[in-house]
């Protein structure tokens, strides 16, 4: 098993996070994996990606061509990476923010709404979390419990944070 994703969207909306989210749980699953950020200049505001490659093999390069999924949290990131995604591969749109549809008819495309959705768990700040739910539930790549564990680790020095989260990831996991 190898899992190529591209997350994307502007930074301050947890790309990095999201894709850190990731890499620690294959870590914690014992799973090799690679998570090659790339961002601008700007700290928020600009554009921010990340490549994460998941296996039960090592990891030879972290440069993805063609995604398994793609997880666009905004347009100008939809846009860029739509037509490198796998036939059949899955797409994950925040809908809060992307309003178009995907043209491709040859990739499972799920629209999240992930701001109203992270609002629900108290913080727009937890969209990511919910998106990671989402992702989650759809790809089975982890078990349910094992990410949930991940992100208690993480947060493990912001204590009062992690039921938020727990409740954001649940949702998102819920919500596809």
């Amino acid at each position: 098993m190898t899992e190529k994703i591209i997350i994307a969207g502007f930074g301050g909306q947890g790309v990095l996070s999201l894709g850190q989210f990731l890499a620690y749980a294959a870590m914690y699953e014992n799973k090799e994996t690679t998570w090659l950020p790339s961002y601008g200049p700007e700290m928020r505001g600009g554009t921010a990606n990340c490549s994460l490659v998941i296996s039960d093999a090592p990891v030879a390069s972290p440069v993805i061509e063609t995604p398994d999924c793609l997880i666009a949290l905004n347009k100008p990131s939809l846009d860029k990476f739509i037509d490198n995604v796998k036939t059949d591969g899955i797409v994950i749109v925040n809908s809060s923010i992307i309003k178009e549809k995907v043209e491709r008819t040859d990739v499972k495309t799920v629209y999240l709404d992930a701001n109203d959705i992270a609002m629900k768990a108290g913080s727009t700040k937890t969209a990511n979390v919910v998106v990671l739910g989402a992702y989650v539930a759809l790809s089975k790549i982890f078990p349910k419990e094992a990410v949930k564990g991940t992100i208690e680790k993480i947060f493990k020095k912001k204590p009062n944070v992690i039921p938020m989260n727990l409740e954001a990831f649940e949702l998102g996991y819920n919500a596809v």
